[in-house]
């Protein structure tokens, strides 16, 4: 049972951006924890894609997304993919105005020599029927420490007041 949250560093957006990246991340604490909100610049809701030290081979990751809204539920798989997925974020032509959908990103072990789990369970928030949540099971194909974590969104921006929140877990 996780018994301390260090805050290890937190970027909010004060004009649209690309990407947001966690460098240099220490080796002090058991688990990592992303916590965050996001809007996108695209014409329909997008996944976060997610990255471990710059590691973008086109086999590196592998995740299963479940989904639902208040019409339907759906599901997605990718065994060969070049990132991880996670968060489907609000984009700004159908989404309420000014809303962002929010997310928690959880990885244990992300120092071990082992392959990397992570889970990330998110919600959109609209005053409609078609908002999703969204459980992911990621797994990150490489025995390296994580030490980088960028979340971008493929041909778009994140908006200003997405915000990123990283923290260190110490099972001590």
């Amino acid at each position: 049972m996780a018994t301390t949250y260090s805050l290890i560093s937190s970027n909010v957006l004060s004009s649209s951006a690309a990407s947001v990246t966690f460098s240099s991340i220490p080796s002090t604490y058991t688990d990592l924890v992303v916590r965050g909100a996001t809007r996108i610049d695209a014409a329909s809701p997008r996944d976060l894609d997610i990255r471990f030290n710059a590691s973008s081979g086109g086999t590196d990751y592998s995740w299963l997304e479940v989904r639902g809204n208040g019409a339907a539920a759906s599901s997605e798989y990718n065994n060969n993919a070049d990132y991880t997925a996670g968060d489907f974020s609000n984009n700004l032509s159908t989404y309420t105005a000014n809303s962002f959908s929010s997310f928690e990103f959880y990885i244990p072990n992300y120092r071990s020599a082992a392959n990397k789990p992570a889970s990330m369970f998110s919600a959109q928030e609209t005053n409609a029927t078609t908002a999703q949540i969204l459980a992911v099971a990621n797994l990150w194909r490489n025995t390296a420490a994580i030490t980088q974590i960028t979340f971008s969104v493929s041909a778009n921006n994140l908006v200003a007041g997405s915000s990123f929140y990283l923290y260190g877990i110490k099972n001590s």
